[in-house]
């Protein structure tokens, strides 16, 4: 493709991306890093966890994100009932009073699928983690003795952390599969929290999506533009030598020096970030560089996703297991704040400012 033509995608998709950034920001409030990262995650194609308690707005915050999207949205309610099949088929009684079968929330919309949204995955049972990790890694399913392909879904999905009733916990190899868990909290500006009770504007979620205008991103084309993208954000060396410190760091972090407070760091880490997890990490890093338009990737690029995509996948000894959300937020802080960051990276990065 010619270079000319190359960058006019280029800007073009970003106005795009940073569209839909606005446009959700208009309904969605004291959420913008966490609709900057989804955003990252979409042109990255990466599947995303979603960490929040109950009534945050995450189910209007996905549904204005999937509107400007485009394609369809489907979305499925886990329970301890639910079972694998449930999400390929249902069976019901027509009119005639003999039993049909329709095809299910991952097979309804075929290859319009775009986001698909699954809300508390943990009350689901393992057997439906598995279908679903299956066909977030492979992009199709058999069913009815024909192939369905989903190449443009990218699934979504909400953790009930606050409920350790019938909830089964997604196992690490599990969570390795999401690129990012993105928590949404609640706002602490006391005037967002303030709207939030008051202004009834906040009390309609349909009313609300609806006025996120739709389709700002043509959902068929995102794969093709993604390779586009990765292939675009260059990095140096020596800013490779540093991501693989910070891989290093998530592993034995004692041998940087990183040490957190009432915890032996000797004993904290059972399996740190895996090549996958990494791979995700530069990924991202990536199209944050290119939202913020730039050809080559910084320090900061990493900074800004690291934390989203690393403490997930980080597997702690037993003992600290029960503090994880805790610990693993002290920990990415302390690794991005104890490893050094490469002279020749801080030069680069001196000479853009």
């Amino acid at each position: 493709m010619h270079i000319a033509t190359h960058d006019i995608q280029l800007a073009d998709w970003r106005s795009h991306a940073l569209k839909l950034e606005k446009e959700v920001q208009k309904v969605i409030v004291g959420q913008d890093k966490a609709i900057r990262l989804m955003n990252i995650a979409i042109f990255a194609r990466g599947h995303v966890l979603l960490e929040g308690g109950v009534g945050v707005g995450k189910t209007t915050l996905l549904q204005s994100i999937a509107r400007c999207i485009g394609g369809a949205y489907e979305r499925i309610e886990g329970t301890v009932d639910l079972m694998p099949n449930d999400l390929i088929y249902h069976t019901y009684l027509g009119e005639d009073g003999r039993p049909k079968i329709d095809e299910g929330p991952l097979l309804r919309a075929g290859e319009n699928l775009s986001v698909f949204f699954f809300n508390e995955i943990n009350r689901a049972r393992p057997q439906v983690h598995a279908l679903m990790l299956r066909v977030m890694a492979e992009r199709h399913i058999s069913a009815f003795k024909k192939e369905y392909r989903l190449p443009h879904m990218v699934v979504f999905a909400d953790r009930n952390q606050v409920e350790k009733n019938e909830t089964f916990e997604i196992p690490s190899a599990a969570r390795d599969r999401f690129m990012m868990e993105i928590p949404i909290d609640i706002p602490a500006d006391r005037e967002l929290r303030k709207a939030l009770m008051f202004d009834v504007k906040f009390q309609h979620a349909e009313s609300l999506t609806k006025q996120v205008e739709s389709n700002v991103l043509q959902f068929d084309q995102l794969n093709a533009f993604s390779d586009v993208l990765q292939s675009h954000i260059k990095s140096s060396d020596v800013l490779e030598e540093y991501a693989l410190d910070l891989w290093e760091s998530t592993q034995n972090p004692e041998k940087f020096g990183i040490k957190l407070d009432s915890v032996d760091v000797n004993r904290l880490i059972h399996t740190g970030a895996s090549p996958r997890g990494m791979g995700m990490l530069l990924k991202a890093a990536r199209v944050n560089a290119w939202l913020m338009n730039r050809d080559s990737l910084y320090p900061e690029d990493i900074h800004a996703v690291f934390h989203e995509l690393i403490a997930h996948r980080l597997v702690f000894n037993s003992m600290y297991e029960n503090r994880r959300t805790q610990l693993a937020r002290e920990l990415t802080t302390q690794i991005l704040s104890t490893v050094a960051v490469p002279s020749q990276a801080k030069s680069v990065q001196a000479k853009a400012a």
